[in-house]
């Protein structure tokens, strides 16, 4: 198996673009031929880290089933195309994808404020969708009932984050920030109140473009207004760096507490010394952390191994990342071993109400509710013991 790195990946799917194609989706699978999977990454642009490291999981899965025979025979075929991080470009693609590909299941977008500009658009073409995006909007059965999350929700997410702040690390006043990017907004905007409502005290609300190279003067007015903990909310490695960096120049000790691109191998690379990544928190997993044996989950470790045995990088990304991506594959073979052939066929699969297991979570999906990731499987780790994507539990955390 072909070696998976963040160059070859970015180069294939970016020759696996074309033009917006018209159309309307077809209400049942193909009998002969592929089965077709779309995904929506954004492999360039501010939010490209998330979408480069889920890709691998994405390719490495369907590359697996395919060398094991396919389902029934029939290959599973990858469609990609590439979202540059923009919303209106994802929704063109989320169009061709659903209508002129025809796929059968769409995978992503890969974040959330493209999720949000593309979930009207895929839910007219009846095509099921497996979303990795954490804002709470993106799930709802009415609107969007063939539209499933394979992560964890922002309440998830949030509660992980507040619950170490205040109930961990003992500090109530926290310096809330984002992006300004659809993920960025919302997710501050769910967070906020959550923290008010569990006891904590927001000191300090901003947002801040991505790409905005000074950020001293926003992080003195976090200082200022008595922030004693930083709650970043974003998916660009850049940004995230950034803030670390400054509150070194600043030689402010506080921790930094947030979002799960804090501890990713790109915002690494981007210190200007290992030791900004001291006191960094960051949302993880428990399957994808190293427990207090200092192993990995069995499911996990043998997943692991199959990925180094094919070459699969993970040393500058995040293991949740492809993990999540592999998942994919084996939730859409699943719905199609079970005989179904149709849109509905397929969501009614899911739907059952029982776990679905993959290496990244079991995940339960009801008629009722499309949220199907585990309370319990959200947890915080260290972003300083990163080794290959994996990471321990955050001080603390365990007990």
């Amino acid at each position: 198996m072909a070696t998976l790195n963040r160059r070859q990946f970015v180069q294939a799917s970016a020759a696996a673009g074309g033009a917006l194609a018209t159309g309307l989706a077809s209400p049942a699978l193909a009998q002969s031929g592929p089965i077709k999977i779309g995904w929506l990454p954004a492999l360039t642009g501010a939010s490209s880290s998330t979408g480069i490291g889920i890709g691998r999981g994405v390719a490495f899965g369907v590359a697996e089933l395919n060398a094991a025979g396919g389902i029934g025979g029939r290959k599973l075929e990858l469609i990609i195309r590439d979202t540059q991080s923009d919303p209106t470009k994802a929704v063109n693609a989320a169009s061709e994808l659903t209508r002129s590909e025809k796929v059968a299941v769409l995978y992503g977008p890969g974040n959330s404020g493209e999720a949000l500009a593309c979930s009207a658009v895929i839910a007219r073409s009846r095509t099921p969708q497996l979303n990795p995006c954490f804002v709470d909007e993106l799930m709802d059965v009415e609107k969007y009932p063939l539209a499933f999350r394979a992560a964890p929700s922002n309440q998830q997410v949030g509660a992980a984050a507040n619950r170490y702040v205040l109930d961990i690390l003992k500090i109530k006043e926290a310096a809330v920030i984002s992006d300004t990017t659809g993920y960025g907004t919302a997710s501050a905007k769910a967070f906020v109140p959550m923290l008010a409502a569990a006891g904590g005290t927001v000191v300090y609300q901003g947002a801040i473009d991505a790409n905005q190279p000074d950020l001293l003067p926003d992080m003195m007015r976090m200082r200022s207004a008595g922030a004693r903990a930083i709650m970043p909310w974003s998916v660009n490695p850049g940004l995230l760096a950034r803030i670390l960096n400054v509150r070194a120049a600043m030689n402010w000790d506080v921790p930094v507490v947030g979002q799960t691109t804090l501890g990713s191998g790109q915002t690494r690379a981007l210190l200007d010394r290992p030791e900004n990544w001291e006191k960094v928190y960051q949302t993880n997993f428990r399957s994808c952390c190293f427990g207090e044996n200092g192993a990995l989950p069995q499911r996990t470790a043998d997943f692991v191994g199959r990925l180094k045995a094919a070459k699969v990088e993970t040393g500058d990304t995040l293991l949740w990342w492809v993990a999540a991506g592999y998942d994919v594959a084996g939730l859409v073979a699943a719905a199609i071993r079970s005989g179904a052939e149709t849109a509905e066929q397929i969501a009614a699969h899911w739907n059952a109400g029982k776990p679905h297991a993959g290496v990244y979570g079991n995940y339960v999906w009801t008629p009722q509710d499309h949220n199907g990731y585990p309370d319990n499987d959200v947890v915080m780790s260290q972003a300083n013991s990163f080794q290959d994507g994996v990471f321990k539990l955050a001080p603390g955390y365990a007990a």
